[in-house]
């Protein structure tokens, strides 16, 4: 699958696309599964339900935002996969999955098998996409996309967030 062009997605998720390196995609998507279960699987138990500020998400409430957006973004690249330009496609609003995901009695392992078994379905997505199901522009509501670029868009949310971790939490 080849790298997405501008018009593809919304330019609010240039920031991601521009965390994700000039590679084979299905290398850096299994690539980013494994980075990402080993970093959330490295971090203290001190830190899992921390909070660098009053108001931010807990490391916990991090990886579960992590999840729900890509099952949000991994139903849309379906979409757009079975050329469906009917269904309109709506953003979610994050702080309200955030507020409802109820994490605090979770332990982190629980969520990192979590994130394992999502990536592992959104993978299958992936796996045999031609260039034509990779590259048919979706109705989303503010913005068209491809399910090309949602794959590119998945990996650089979570680059984005881990970096934020690295900086804040850490």
């Amino acid at each position: 699958m080849q790298r997405p062009s501008v018009n593809e997605y919304n330019p609010y998720f240039q920031r991601y696309i521009d965390l994700v390196p000039h590679e084979d995609f299905l290398v850096l998507f299994n690539g980013n599964k494994e980075k990402t279960s080993r970093f959330f699987g490295s971090i203290p138990a001190a830190k899992h339900d921390h909070r660098y500020a009053e108001g931010k998400w807990t490391i916990k409430e991090v990886l579960m935002h992590i999840i729900d957006t890509e099952r949000v973004m991994a139903y849309r690249a379906f979409v757009a996969a079975r050329a469906d330009d009917i269904t309109m496609l709506h953003p979610m609003d994050e702080n309200k999955y955030a507020a409802n995901a109820a994490v605090t009695n979770r332990s982190l392992a629980s969520i990192i098998t979590e994130f394992d078994a999502v990536r592992n379905a959104t993978l299958t997505i992936y796996d045999h996409l031609t260039d034509a199901q990779s590259r048919f522009m979706a109705r989303g509501e503010t913005h068209p996309f491809t399910a090309g670029a949602l794959g590119y868009i998945m990996i650089g949310h979570i680059e984005h967030h881990i970096n934020i971790i690295n900086e804040r939490y850490l």
